[in-house]
């Protein structure tokens, strides 16, 4: 008798979003870290952790289409209010409830600092922190290394 393999195809779940960010002021080049903030969404589902808006990719959705809608739906923050960066594309790849999972991010800047976030059901909090803060609440290792890879980004543009 002859034993047949079964060949299961896990699929990876993928996800995108903006790690969106505001100076408070314009700053120096020496001043240029302490200006920025990021905003993080602390989520009001599991352990209700904190993360920038993010969200699955819609079948036949571009990434960056993505990332914008899931801001607009989870934030309320339109893609007419920032101004998504060129040169910054980070891809986390983690494992969640036993399934790959990649999120894409890109980096972008808030145009009116003072512009009001409206959170949806998905989440039940905000925070707009600077790097030591957002990196604190992210606290998955992967996230926080994105975010202080985004803030050196930031830092040696000036």
């Amino acid at each position: 008798m002859k034993a047949w393999g079964r060949c299961l195809t896990i699929m990876t779940v993928r996800a995108c979003g903006l790690i969106i960010f505001r100076k408070l002021r314009e700053a120096s080049a020496a001043t240029v870290g302490s200006n920025i903030q990021y905003l993080l969404l602390q989520t009001s589902y599991g352990t209700h952790h904190w993360t920038p808006p993010k969200g699955h990719v819609d079948p036949g959705e571009e990434d960056l289409q993505t990332a914008l809608r899931e801001t607009q739906e989870e934030a309320g923050l339109d893609a007419s209010q920032f101004t998504v960066l060129e040169g910054f594309k980070k891809e986390l790849n983690y494992t969640v409830r036993n399934k790959p999972k990649t999120v894409v991010y890109w980096l972008a800047e808030m145009k009116d600092s003072s512009a009001e976030v409206k959170l949806s059901s998905e989440h039940r909090a905000f925070r707009w922190l600077a790097l030591e803060e957002a990196c604190e609440l992210s606290g998955f290792e992967d996230m926080q290394a994105t975010i202080r890879e985004a803030h050196q980004f930031l830092c040696s543009r000036v």
